[in-house]
């Protein structure tokens, strides 16, 4: 398998931080945003690792580099733990490789500058700043949509359900029956449509797995709102002649592309982490006390 990560985007809400720095990088307590996304591919047996990137995200492939003076200094000083951390950013078995979007035409042109990376295979995409938390020990969300393409043989929209007008900030999909191994029929997705023309409370949450014909989708669709490639025009065109699924990912979802998500995840994973955990939640319940 393979997978693209667009982390080509400019991140303005988080401005003027990702004037500088990747909105991928901003960390989550001690990893940033686009590790966990990483982790989460490698864990489902991805190997091969295609970045589209642009101006200004060279920390990135950085980050996915070895420092081999940075491992020297650490072994010298039997930095033993941190020598670890620093040698698990890189999975074993791994390949990265970086694609550079020249034009910044929307996600759908993100997703087709990767097609000389991926050939013929199918491959997933990842959003990175779409962090999924899913019990350990239980199937990850990229897991549950493999495991979704292999038994269908079609291309995968990860979702979740969301309530009322907020339906309006996401691609939203037209379902209907859910077979026995949690598989929904995929009729349709619209770009953020008005909370009353959505065709279900379901929205596309940053996890997909496609055959490779989706390039041929992507190559063909024309520009839509605001002038973009939209990913889900393609996808559209590709359920109208090849049908696909939708599956409800059992998984914990935070928009880390809005302050307030960002700070929700920082939040739940500072109170989950195994050192830090017990003593932020004590100076949270102090501060909530003050």
């Amino acid at each position: 398998m393979k997978a693209i990560f667009p982390v080509a985007g400019f991140g303005t809400r988080f401005l003027p931080t990702t004037k500088s720095t990747p909105k991928e990088m901003l960390p989550i307590v001690d990893k940033p945003l686009i590790q966990y996304a990483v982790e989460e591919a490698a864990v489902a047996g991805i190997t091969d690792m295609i970045f589209i990137t642009g101006r200004n995200k060279r920390a990135i492939e950085d980050y996915f580099d070895r420092a081999y003076e940075l491992e020297a200094e650490l072994s010298q000083k039997a930095e033993t733990t941190q020598l670890e951390q620093l040698r698990a950013v890189i999975p074993d078995g791994v390949n990265f490789i970086f694609v550079r979007q020249g034009d910044a035409m929307g996600l759908g042109h993100a997703v087709l500058c990767g097609r000389p990376a991926v050939g013929d295979s199918p491959f997933a995409v990842i959003l990175a700043d779409e962090l999924l938390y899913t019990v350990p020990g239980t199937p990850n969300a990229s897991q549950q949509l493999i495991a979704a393409y292999q038994h269908t043989g079609q291309a995968v929209v990860g979702v979740g359900h969301v309530l009322g007008k907020a339906i309006e900030r996401y691609g939203c999909v037209d379902v209907l029956e859910t077979d026995a191994q949690g598989i929904m029929s995929l009729h349709g997705i619209v770009e953020k449509p008005t909370h009353v023309d959505a065709p279900s409370q379901y929205a596309a949450f940053g996890r997909y797995v496609f055959p490779s014909v989706m390039f041929d989708y992507l190559a063909g669709v024309k520009p839509g709102r605001g002038g973009e490639i939209q990913l889900t025009d393609a996808i559209a065109a590709l359920i109208a002649d090849h049908g696909a699924v939708a599956v409800n990912m059992d998984a914990l979802r935070y928009d880390c592309g809005t302050k307030m998500g960002y700070l929700e995840a920082n939040l739940d994973f500072a109170l989950r982490h195994p050192e830090l955990g017990a003593g932020f939640k004590a100076i949270v319940e102090a501060r909530i006390a003050a």
